[in-house]
């Protein structure tokens, strides 16, 4: 088991049958990398500013040419989010322990999946967990498995709905990492899991839960997802497919009495025409129409961040609420739930299967 930064180094030994003066090495192990997008360290101009330069300078997310994008993004957008930005993350972030919540959320899925993982495979396995964009870094954290003695990696991106703007470029950073490596591991990438079993029971069961405490049920559930420039679908990514398919099992899985279920997506940045509908104006047009009561959740995030805990809860709430709609309820990420660990667990089992 282990935690960011501080992976546990068993009794170290030389080789079977080498010569007595052969370096000591650490045990065969192998790891495990969950992923996610990433968290800025602190919400000041310079670590907002470092954060979203690193994130909005990835040709995987903004794909305009170099000359044309960069100096828009430092000359405007660099001077002027960063204070946006963090006044965002200053509402919902997490001052006991000086971090936003997706650090801390998948720091408690981490410990989670170790205890999980080590009940079946013991200390042979190592789980630990990187950001595409800030700290600690997929470079970083795969180095440390490395040395830790880990000669075989799992890469685990939380996409459940794959594009090349998460998936893809989560698995970039660690090939990049591999490549300034003298002494390579053997590496795996997991895939999208959007219809997974397990991850469709798992939302079943949050939406369930979350009803069960309503004096009334909403009349329509919002599966809003982060949204994408609608150019990224007609040139091959398969995210909008994903995001359709995911609901359309949810729906079945809830069946009719949970009402209508809805997909829209959040997000927009651009001008650009993005995935439609967009949740801010698909909830104002429900209570123009009629529906006092909706339930809005976010599937495509593996974790509560500033998406859900500030733009949902805040910006959406709010247009849903100015169009005449009464009772609004947002129905948290899977987070650190036991079957959302319990998903994550048998998705490795099968990753890992030839290896342990």
């Amino acid at each position: 088991m282990t935690q960011a930064g501080k992976i546990a180094s068993p009794t170290e030994a030389a080789p079977a049958h080498a010569p007595a003066d052969h370096p000591r090495l650490p045990p065969a192990r192998v790891g495990v990398v969950i992923a996610n997008l990433g968290t800025p360290d602190a919400t000041d101009y310079w670590s907002m500013r470092r954060y979203l330069d690193e994130f909005l300078s990835d040709r995987r997310v903004i794909d305009y040419p170099r000359w044309k994008w960069q100096p828009i993004l430092q000359g405007i957008i660099l001077t002027r989010r960063p204070f946006s930005s963090g006044a965002n993350y200053r509402k919902i972030w997490n001052t006991e322990a000086d971090e936003s919540p997706l650090l801390t959320i998948t720091r408690e899925q981490t410990a989670a999946l170790a205890a999980r993982l080590a009940e079946r495979y013991g200390d042979r396995i190592v789980v630990d967990f990187a950001m595409r964009y800030g700290n600690p870094s997929t470079a970083s954290v795969i180095e440390r498995m490395q040395k830790a003695g880990c000669e075989r990696i799992v890469f685990f991106p939380l996409y459940p709905q794959y594009s090349a703007t998460t998936t893809a470029t989560a698995n970039d950073e660690a090939f990049r990492a591999l490549m300034r490596l003298r002494w390579q591991p053997a590496f795996r990438t997991v895939p999208a899991y959007h219809d997974h079993p397990l991850y469709i029971t798992a939302l079943a069961e949050s939406v369930a839960e979350a009803y069960a405490g309503l004096a009334e049920r909403p009349e329509v559930l919002v599966t809003s997802y982060h949204g994408m420039p609608e150019r990224y679908l007609a040139e091959g990514d398969p995210y909008h497919c994903h995001c359709q398919k995911t609901t359309r099992l949810l729906r079945e899985r809830l069946g009719a009495e949970f009402g209508e279920i809805v997909v829209s997506f959040q997000s927009r940045f651009g001008r650009e025409e993005w995935l439609k509908p967009y949740t801010v104006e698909e909830v104002a047009r429900l209570a123009q129409a009629g529906r006092r009561r909706i339930a809005v959740m976010a599937p495509v995030f593996a974790a509560d961040c500033v998406e859900t805990l500030e733009e949902i809860r805040e910006e959406i709430r709010h247009a849903f609420l100015a169009a005449g709609g009464e009772q609004f309820t947002y129905i948290p990420c899977l987070n650190a739930r036991p079957a959302h660990v319990e998903m994550m667990a048998a998705i490795l089992e099968r990753e890992l299967s030839g290896w342990l």
